[in-house]
């Protein structure tokens, strides 16, 4: 990948000039089964654009996925109730409130501990919003490994959406970007507007500062060259049979255990989940049945830790883990969720040794807050 991005041929990308992000576009897109894709440098700007279409209108999208604009309820396996999605839906031409013009999905489903939407599910969705005339757009920072879990291509799982993203540095191993992808006129409409839009603020010299910062800022910021970049990102593409152990995406998995074992992403997950579970401890739970992905929640049930109070004990080491543990002893980066919920995600670089480690170290400390 580091070769890739040395030998990266660039372009002027603001005006569509580096054939390296022109190539890793199209790549992307061709995958998704879309026309068009645009390299932006995160995820959230990707969503931004994608959100950002049509004036006087609003998006229905998850509680919590990370927009609050008419949010609905997550249910706990990554979902929200449709008809409560149908009654929310405005389509009167009333000018004292908005359209419903889209509707976001996120997959997998981050806050719900890595869930993958249900195929069934999202083609009743895609059903309803077609009735509705209202077009779908699907946040797939992790989409790859949805296609993993549920067996299928990821064109797939966005055949009926009319936008989604994915980010190409969250488990595909390219140092940063996303992608947005969907069709020219989406494409083209959103890098339209907002240039103009730039255009606009940049003509206000009396604002110029700070709301040139607030939209750079809000867009992950203008890229030139950005060819070393998206280089690193076609390699991530090209490598997906790797890291996703490709071939026996379509392969017949017996069973859940031998299908997160043939999964080179996954299988972290499964050795984390099984020692944690064979920890017995009373105060520390993982639920195996909600696993789908590379994301394990950790639940506490006592009132004397909190999330954020254990994830700082993870980060630290010990005068006495260090002579307990030796070769084992850890660093552990992990985040909260809620005040009881924390969550752990992996991803391909994770040895066996690493693992191993993070096992020691979780057992060590757990015990620790047992005996207290």
């Amino acid at each position: 990948m580091r070769k890739a991005m040395f030998e990266a041929t660039v372009g002027d990308d603001v005006y569509g000039e580096d054939p390296t992000v022109n190539a890793l576009e199209e790549k992307a897109a061709a995958m998704l089964g879309k026309e068009s894709g645009l390299f932006v440098p995160s995820g959230t700007m990707g969503n931004l654009l994608a959100s950002s279409a049509t004036e006087a209108t609003e998006v229905i999208c998850f509680q919590i996925a990370g927009v609050q604009i008419w949010p609905l309820r997550n249910k706990p396996d990554g979902t929200f109730d449709l008809d409560e999605m149908e009654e929310k839906v405005r389509d009167h031409e009333d000018d004292h409130e908005p359209k419903t013009s889209l509707i976001c999905v996120e997959n997998t489903q981050n806050w719900c501990g890595g869930k993958v939407l249900p195929l069934e599910w999202l083609d009743d969705l895609a059903s309803r919003a077609k009735k509705l005339h209202i077009p779908l757009h699907m946040d797939g920072a992790r989409l790859f490994n949805a296609a993993v879990y549920l067996k299928v291509p990821a064109s797939r799982i966005v055949r009926d959406f009319a936008s989604a993203t994915f980010c190409i540095s969250k488990g595909l191993g390219a140092p940063v970007g996303a992608i947005l992808v969907g069709d020219k006129e989406l494409i083209h409409k959103q890098v339209s507007t907002f240039f103009l839009w730039v255009g606009l603020v940049l003509s206000q010299s009396s604002v110029y500062v700070t709301w040139s910062r607030r939209l750079r800022k809000a867009l992950g910021g203008g890229m030139r060259q950005a060819g070393v970049i998206a280089a690193a990102g076609i390699v991530a593409l090209d490598s997906m049979d790797y890291w996703f152990a490709g071939p026996r995406l379509l392969s017949s998995i017996p069973n859940r255990t031998q299908y997160y074992e043939d999964c080179t992403c996954f299988s972290p997950q499964l050795k984390l989940w099984q020692a944690i579970a064979t920890f017995g401890s009373k105060i520390f739970e993982v639920d195996y049945g909600n696993l789908h992905t590379n994301i394990l929640m950790i639940r506490i049930h006592s009132q004397q830790i909190t999330a954020r109070e254990f994830c700082d004990r993870l980060a630290m080491v010990t005068e006495d883990e260090s002579a307990k543990l030796g070769k084992n002893t850890a660093i552990i980066k992990i985040c909260p969720v809620t005040k009881n919920t924390v969550r752990l995600v992996t991803y391909y670089e994770i040895t066996d040794a690493d693992v191993e480690a993070t096992i020691c170290k979780l057992k060590f400390v757990m015990q620790e807050y047992e005996s207290s």
